[in-house]
């Protein structure tokens, strides 16, 4: 294991160096905040050739209250490294090694290959403070891939919330295989949804969501309060750290496929009919696996209070929503007095986005989990299938929209409401029921998605806050409408 250099200076600190950094970052939550950043834990893995330091850091940022915990990778290098110049966090020196380049981990291929060997339990965590020590609270979960190795990597860009390694793998026979390997940045106290669901489905056989591979899991002292450094008796939270799956190269999202089959007017009623049973068969495998609760009164009246608070929010926030605001009262209303069905787990933020079109294979949907906005604690919950309908039913609405929003002029409509019916359809006939029946608990859905919708583009794209406004104002009026009229 690496040699720790007890005693050695670092200019400038690497708190100070990360500090400087991190405010720039896609997944870096407090924009337009200085950070204030605050270490909690940290540990090693080795490099078998003894180059290149690796070590990742668990970190508190006070910048925001409660403080935002994130995962930090570096990895320590004599000499730049090739091509990764927009990697670099800074450059230290130190007492002992000299001039160190630092990069943000993912990005180095040895650090890769590492987490990549830690995940499916090739290699331990290593200790950050004791040298040729392990460090149990970091710990490897192989899933069936032992003697695996990666040999190529790099960064999918792109992401918000995380940071995915793709690369390619060699397996125990010798044979290639495509991986992805994402490091989770944003830390919470429990079990990360992307790895517990897609592993539960992936262990069920199920050919809708990738293979697991392995997964990388830690503890670290909780963050309590801001500025304040862990007491010795703090709490201890537990999570997720990173993820590795197979990875399918070549797939198609089905946003992709669905907005060019929009602008064209190509019917999309076959693919949407498919992806709504494949969406209705992995709901049904995740109340088969995982517990369900009953949607008893006191829950029906939580969801729906959560529902009204952030209706509340979005009026705030988008003037525009107020002269709407008792007509979305009147929908909370009236699924309040609906039948609920089970409360069980399901996707969370689903949309066409976290969907792949794989050849051969069909429609294999990603990303497990939940609104990246959401506390982990409500996104581990159980909640009602219908989040997920709607989440789908709104995305080919975007789809639509965004056509419109493009030409002037041009409806979709008609492409919007056929695909919307086709994936009803198809999800009626796996289900054996159909959520258009409980119209008053759909429609809730439709419009607390649509709400949620107009806050995003407020904050983001203003421009497009008529395609979320359109909607609620098809929406509101027609609360009452019968089955047949339903999206």
């Amino acid at each position: 294991m690496a040699l720790l250099h007890k005693g050695a200076s670092i200019s400038p600190a690497k708190k100070d160096a990360i500090a400087a950094w991190i405010g720039s970052q896609r997944w870096y939550a407090a924009k337009g905040r200085t950070p204030a950043l605050r270490p909690l834990f940290a540990w090693r893995l080795d490099d078998p050739e003894g180059e290149v330091g690796i070590e990742t850091f668990v970190i508190a940022d006070d910048a925001t209250s409660p403080p935002i915990v994130y995962q930090v990778p570096l990895t320590y290098r004599g000499a730049p490294l090739g091509g990764a110049d927009a990697a670099l966090v800074g450059v230290v020196e130190h007492s002992v090694l000299g001039t160190r380049y630092v990069y943000d981990a993912p990005h180095d291929p040895v650090y890769a290959a590492q987490l990549f060997a830690l995940a499916i339990g090739e290699v331990e965590a290593a200790s950050s403070s004791i040298t040729d020590a392990v460090e149990p609270a970091v710990n490897g979960i192989g899933m069936g891939t032992r003697g695996w190795r990666l040999t190529e990597s790099r960064v999918l860009s792109g992401e918000q919330s995380n940071t995915s390694i793709i690369g390619m793998a060699v397996d125990a026979d010798g044979e290639p295989q495509p991986v992805i390997i994402k490091v989770f940045r944003a830390l919470a106290d429990g079990r990360n949804p992307d790895v517990e669901l897609q592993g539960v489905l992936a262990a069920a056989g199920s050919t809708r969501v990738p293979a697991s591979l392995g997964a990388v899991a830690g503890s670290w002292p909780e963050a309590g309060k801001p500025g304040r450094k862990a007491a010795p008796d703090a709490g201890v939270a537990t999570g997720h750290l990173a993820f590795a799956q197979e990875f399918l190269p070549g797939a198609q999202d089905a946003w992709r496929e669905a907005l060019v089959a929009a602008g064209h007017g190509t019917d999309f009623a076959a693919g949407a009919r498919t992806l709504g049973d494949a969406t209705a068969e992995v709901h049904s495998l995740l109340a088969e696996r995982l517990p369900t609760e009953p949607a008893d009164p006191d829950r029906v009246a939580e969801t729906i209070a959560e529902m009204r608070s952030r209706a509340a929010a979005a009026v705030a926030e988008a003037p525009q929503l107020a002269s709407r605001a008792d007509a979305i009262d009147a929908v909370y209303d009236a699924a309040a007095q609906a039948d609920w069905p089970a409360f069980q787990r399901i996707h969370g933020d689903y949309h066409l986005g976290q969907v792949l079109h794989v050849p051969e294979r069909g429609w294999v949907l990603l990303d497990f989990e939940g609104e990246p906005l959401r506390p982990l604690a409500e996104r581990t919950r159980t909640d009602q299938p219908s989040r997920d309908v709607a989440g789908m039913l709104r995305s080919f609405d975007y789809a639509g929209g965004s056509v419109e929003q493009s030409t002037r002029g041009h409806s979709a409509r008609d492409w919007v409401e056929n695909a919307q019916q086709a994936f009803m359809d198809g999800y009626a006939a796996r289900a054996g029921h159909d959520p258009r029946d409980a119209q008053a608990l759909l429609f809730a859905y439709l419009v607390d998605k649509a709400l949620y919708e107009v806050v995003y583009e407020v904050r983001n794209r203003p421009d497009w806050i008529g395609i979320p406004l359109t909607a609620l104002d098809r929406l509101l009026p027609d609360a009452g409408q019968t089955k047949e009229d339903q999206p």
